[in-house]
C-alpha cells in the first residue's frame, strides 16, 4: 500500500490526464494534487516557492506517481505562461487545470486597509487565477478539451473583516460562470469549489511572502473577526472544520469525467448552511 492509497476512491478517473495544480506545495493545493495522482494522474506541482513544490513532488514520486515541479510567480501573466508553456514542453498538453493558490493576507476592517494591501489581496487571489486561465486557454481551445476547476471561499457570502479577499474570491465566481459560457463550445468545462472553513496543517509559515523579496505581516486578528468565525462554525449544518482532502475530493469530481454535463457552478464544500 502506498502513502496515496487511502485517497484513491474513485479509481483511476485520471490516468493518462496532465494536471497542472498550484498553491501545491501545502493544505488544498497539496491534497488536491495527492488526490489526482492517487487516480492515475500526472501532476505539474506548481508553486512560487521551490522548497515546497519539491516537498510535494518528493511525496508524489514516493508513491509512484509521475510529477514534476513547475516554480513560477503566477501572479504575474509571463509567470503563468512560462508555467503552462513548461507542462506542454515537459509532457505536450494539459487536461486539468486547478487553480488554488491564493489565500487571505490581512483580517481586518476595510477601511483600514492601505492601497498596497488591497492591490496584494487582488494580486494574490485573483490576478493568479486571471491569468493561469489566460494561459492555459489557448492550449485547451486547440485540443478541444480541457477542464478548469478554481478555488472561491465563503467569505463571498458575506464574511467579515476581508473584502478586498472577498471581492477576489466573487471575481473568480464570475469568472467560472462566464468561461464556461464562452469555453463550453470548444470542449472546456469550468467550475469552482467554494470551501469553508478548512484546518490546514502543513502551512509553511504564518507569514505569506506575496513576491520574491516582499514579506506581508499579517496584522493580528480582531477579538470580533475570531469570534464571528467561531460562531459561524457553531452554526452550520456540520460543526466543524473541513480537510484539505475533503475539499480535494470534491476538486476531483468537479475536475473527472463524472462531471462531463457540470459547468458553470460554484459547487459549496463548508458543512452546510
Amino acid at each position: 500500500m502506498t502513502e496515496l492509497d487511502p485517497l484513491a476512491r474513485g479509481g483511476r478517473r485520471f490516468a493518462g490526464r496532465i494536471c497542472v495544480v498550484t498553491g501545491a506545495g501545502q493544505g488544498i493545493g497539496r491534497a488536491t494534487a495527492r488526490r489526482l495522482a492517487a487516480e492515475g494522474g500526472t501532476v505539474v506541482v506548481a508553486e512560487r516557492v521551490r522548497q515546497t513544490a519539491a516537498e510535494t513532488v518528493r511525496i508524489l514520486r514516493d508513491a509512484g506517481a509521475e510529477a514534476r515541479e513547475a516554480v513560477y510567480d503566477v501572479s504575474t501573466p509571463d509567470g503563468a505562461r512560462a508555467l503552462m508553456e513548461a507542462a506542454v514542453a515537459a509532457y505536450g498538453r494539459i487536461d486539468v487545470l486547478v487553480n488554488v493558490v491564493g489565500g487571505t493576507i490581512w483580517w481586518k476592517r476595510y477601511h483600514l486597509y492601505t492601497v498596497e494591501e488591497t492591490q496584494l489581496e487582488l494580486e494574490r487571489s485573483l490576478y493568479t487565477t486571471l491569468w493561469c486561465s489566460h494561459a492555459v486557454l489557448p492550449i485547451m481551445v486547440e485540443q478541444r478539451s480541457g477542464t478548469i476547476v478554481n478555488l472561491s471561499s465563503s467569505v463571498t457570502r458575506g464574511g467579515l473583516y476581508r473584502v478586498p479577499y472577498a471581492v477576489a474570491k466573487g471575481g473568480i465566481e464570475a469568472l467560472t460562470r462566464t468561461l464556461a459560457a464562452e469555453y463550453g463550445p470548444s470542449g472546456i468545462r469550468v467550475n469552482a469549489v467554494r470551501p469553508g472553513s478548512t484546518a490546514i496543517t502543513d502551512r509553511v509559515t504564518s507569514r505569506l511572502q506575496i513576491r520574491e523579496g516582499v514579506v506581508a505581516e499579517a496584522a493580528p486578528v480582531s477579538e470580533e473577526a475570531i469570534a464571528d468565525s467561531r460562531r459561524h462554525l457553531e452554526e452550520q449544518a456540520i460543526a466543524r472544520q473541513g480537510t484539505p482532502e475533503e475539499q480535494a475530493a470534491t476538486i476531483a469530481f468537479l475536475a473527472s469525467d463524472d462531471a462531463g454535463y457540470i459547468t458553470g457552478q460554484i459547487v459549496d464544500c463548508l458543512g452546510g448552511p
